[in-house]
């Protein structure tokens, strides 16, 4: 007897068979619920960096998640005229050199589908996001990739995903006057269509690093991790 969510089957002469496909079942559905996430670290500091530190902490807490890792400290590519001719050129009518040139924007638009948590570590630079994390938004906003033109509208393709952001700074507050880094995150991942968008901050490093560091760790302990 070979018993499924559907259906009943007696076939005693294939009960191997019907081993093998229940097996295979939930060789699938494992697969399936493997969840995948995407690691950036945006620091141009590989030692010492608040901002990894947290977004490793963040990491681990996904327990049995497969994970991908970003370094931006090994800077990517700015954008330039002919990535630029290339994405505005029909993929069709795209030319050998033009699908070279946006072979890189592809692989880190996969890794990005791929997630279902994506977890980044920045520092504040200036009152805003380091140009290396500006290097791979530019990247991997693209029509008909993570988001696309409508009648009323753009509208982004990448619903359902979650973005956490360990947020490190001296002492540009999270969400004040001189903060210009997370409405724009906020807004450019709602724009791909991610609305869950988080921060957990260690902001006031340069004020009191103590506090903000363990306001920020208690802020990563308390993150609802559930698949």
């Amino acid at each position: 007897m070979c018993i499924n969510e559907h259906y009943l089957f007696i076939i005693p002469p294939f009960v191997p068979l019907c081993k093998v496909y229940i097996a295979e079942q939930k060789t699938l559905k494992d697969t399936k619920m493997t969840h995948q996430l995407l690691q950036i670290n945006a620091s141009a500091r590989k030692a010492g960096s608040v901002s990894r530190a947290l977004s490793d902490r963040i990491t681990a807490r996904f327990t049995g998640a497969t994970i991908t890792k970003r370094d931006l400290a090994t800077a990517l590519p700015q954008i330039n005229e002919n990535w630029v001719g290339a994405n505005f050129t029909p993929v069709d009518d795209r030319s050998a050199e033009q699908n070279a040139g946006l072979a890189l924007s592809d692989d880190l638009i996969a890794e990005f589908k791929a997630a279902d948590t994506i977890v980044i570590g920045t520092p504040i630079y200036n009152f805003a996001i380091p140009a290396a994390f500006k290097a791979w938004i530019d990247q991997v906003v693209r029509a008909g990739e993570t988001f696309t033109y409508t009648e009323t509208g753009p509208v982004g393709l990448l619903k359902g995903k979650r973005v956490i952001i360990a947020f490190a700074a001296g002492g540009t507050a999270i969400g004040s006057e001189i903060d210009f880094a997370s409405n724009y995150l906020r807004f450019i991942f709602g724009f791909m269509g991610i609305s869950d968008v988080q921060f957990v901050q260690a902001d006031q490093l340069a004020i009191d690093a103590e506090t903000s560091l363990a306001a920020a760790n208690d802020s990563v302990d308390a993150l609802n991790v559930a698949a």
